[in-house]
């Protein structure tokens, strides 16, 4: 199974509402997001489906995702918000069989996953827009059922995939 976990694009400091639930990409944050999606499709790495976040950046992430490389099922997930049960998500996708899913969420839980799938996290963190794929293999030594590594991390500032 292949994963690739995204950060929402860059996004308003404040909504209209005063709610952080309804903070929306900033026009800059959707060009970025619309990059990176480019640079994925370039790469042969478009996800099959869209898992994400009920807050407003990331389903405007998944949107502008979905621009770029058409339309795909897309699926929204409370426990992609801020605080949830991220890897517990992840273990549901691979017990159900999905593969080339695209989720997107928040900081800190994204690192935090990718630091528990692969052993490290980026440096700086999962910055706005950026992209880390995980495969996923069955592994019944493992206490959740599958071992994981590392596929390739995408800069959304530089737009290099690397692997």
């Amino acid at each position: 199974m292949k994963i690739a976990i995204m950060r929402h694009g860059p996004a308003e400091d404040f909504s209209a509402s005063g709610r952080d639930f309804d903070r929306a990409l900033t026009p800059k944050g959707r060009d970025r997001v619309r990059d990176v999606a480019k640079a994925l499709l370039a790469a042969g790495e478009a996800p099959l489906e869209i898992v994400t976040s009920p807050l407003v950046r990331a389903r405007e992430t998944a949107a502008s995702v979905l621009e770029v490389i058409g339309e795909r099922d897309v699926e929204i997930a409370r426990l992609l918000e801020p605080g949830r049960d991220v890897l517990g998500l992840v273990t549901t996708l691979f017990a159900e069989g999905r593969d080339n899913v695209l989720l997107v969420g928040h900081e800190p839980d994204l690192s935090d996953l990718v630091s528990v799938l692969v052993g490290f996290a980026p440096p700086q963190g999962m910055l706005k827009a950026m992209v880390v794929s995980v495969s996923l293999a069955p592994d019944p030594s493992e206490g959740r059922g599958f071992a994981s590594s590392s596929r390739f991390v995408l800069d959304p500032k530089t737009l290099v995939l690397t692997r």
